[in-house]
């Protein structure tokens, strides 16, 4: 495993003392960072001595608990892209020495009444190896990707500078912390700004309701598209925010601009992957220009684009096609795996699918293109596509999307599902996609 050279020491300023803002919301009650941080040392002691701690809570208090115990006790967090069985037994495969951690597991490890004190605060050493975290599958199989304490700290520094974190505020998360996304904003971010997080991860429209409004305010919403998508079709009068973050695919502009209007608050965006993080933001009502965070830097070499900063020591290149302004403002051209070539003409899955969800009466949508096997001769020239709207027929939804796109994009076949595939995330795994489109295939 590649070692780091130490920057030095960087603290996560967990202190028991100043504002008085709790850690977390967790089963109806306010932990105070006191508890939470003798939570996080009883966790650490019950630990066994294995190298790696597979993190397998839901509940996001103890996932957070569990995570700082993990480094407190000097070992490493693996958090494998979902908890499917079969992606849990490769990472477990692949790392020997560990151990598994559940929400029982902590509820256990806390639950006894002599409370252990940690000091008013927890030292990690820069150099640690903190997490190893594993790509969605989006575009394919999952890979690993170290993360270091000291660049996890610096980068979210970086975005606590770009959305003003601060300790007071109430975060609400509807999206998974083992995933780099809810990794950064709903762990990183309450561990290193302050931010206290409610331990749900609620899912719809009512339930996310409900527990923005179990906390106090100033409140930040941390979401995706496709929740923000269901709020704001959903009625409801909602609870002050003080902004909303999304992240893991691009917003419409339409889509944020009716968000800003029902929440009264600016919609922003996080750009970024795992492989490096977030790197960038955006306000999507003022357009579509990126803007890296502060000491963050893109550039054009070897046919490729590459982000490079403070917090990525080396450069690391990016899945996507940029258009780049200079080396702070770009936009985004589709990712590289998703450019398709259909009779001399190229487009990107990312621009066709922001075309289908412009639709009116389309609610959630998206391309495929399908494997040689599934499209026998046809490859080159059929694209799929997957779309929920349940008020458009099939024929209705091709004729408004060829007033957007080439002729030669529109997908043969189209199909009007109830659902799309989506993981806790809120992407679209491809091989759930396929799976879905190989059920609904017609005969011919």
């Amino acid at each position: 495993m590649k070692l780091r050279t130490s920057v030095g020491g960087i603290d996560a300023p967990l202190t028991t003392g100043g504002t008085g803002s709790p850690a977390a919301w967790w089963q109806r009650a306010r932990i105070s960072r006191e508890l939470f941080l003798s939570h996080a040392c009883q966790a650490a002691k019950q630990l066994f001595p294995s190298r790696f701690v597979i993190n397998l809570c839901e509940d996001r208090y103890l996932f957070l608990v569990a995570f700082l115990a993990t480094l407190y006790a000097g070992k490493i967090n693996l958090l494998p892209p979902s908890r499917a069985k079969r992606e849990v037994q490769r990472v477990a495969q692949d790392y020997a020495d560990h151990q598994f951690v559940t929400d029982a597991d902590i509820k256990s490890a806390i639950s006894d009444s002599d409370a252990v004190q940690c000091g008013e605060r927890i030292d990690i050493a820069a150099d640690h190896l903190a997490a190893i975290v594993f790509t969605s599958g989006s575009t394919g199989s999952s890979l690993a990707h170290n993360k270091y304490w000291g660049d996890l700290v610096l980068s979210t520094h970086c975005a606590q500078r770009r959305f003003g974190f601060h300790a007071g505020m109430s975060l609400v998360a509807t999206v998974p912390a083992q995933h780099m996304y809810g990794l950064e904003t709903s762990i990183l971010v309450p561990l290193v700004c302050g931010v206290s997080v409610h331990a749900e991860a609620p899912f719809y429209p009512a339930d996310i309701h409900a527990t923005l409004a179990t906390v106090s305010e100033p409140r930040v919403l941390i979401t995706t598209p496709h929740h923000l998508r269901v709020c704001v079709a959903s009625g409801l009068q909602w609870p002050a925010v003080e902004f909303i973050v999304s992240a893991t695919a691009p917003l419409t502009a339409d889509l944020a601009g009716r968000a800003e209007e029902l929440f009264c608050a600016p919609v922003l965006e996080i750009y970024g992957c795992t492989e490096t993080g977030s790197i960038a933001s955006r306000r999507t009502k003022d357009g579509a220009m990126w803007r890296t965070y502060d000491g963050v830097f893109i550039s054009q070499r070897n046919n490729g684009f590459y982000a490079s900063g403070r917090y990525l020591p080396e450069p690391v290149a990016l899945n996507d096609w940029l258009m780049l302004h200079d080396e702070t403002h770009f936009e985004l051209a589709g990712r590289q795996s998703d450019l398709v070539n259909v009779a001399g003409k190229r487009a990107s899955l990312a621009d066709l699918n922001f075309k289908l969800n412009e639709i009116e009466g389309v609610w959630d949508g998206a391309f495929l293109i399908p494997d040689e096997e599934d499209a026998g001769n046809e490859r080159a020239t059929r694209l799929i596509a997957l779309v929920v709207a349940p008020e458009l027929s099939e024929r209705q939804i091709i004729e408004a999307l060829a007033e957007r796109v080439d002729a030669v994009f529109l997908p043969r076949p189209l199909y009007n599902v109830q659902r799309l595939p989506r993981n806790a995330l809120g992407k679209l795994p491809r091989e759930a996609m396929l799976e879905l489109a190989r059920r609904l295939k017609r005969p011919r």
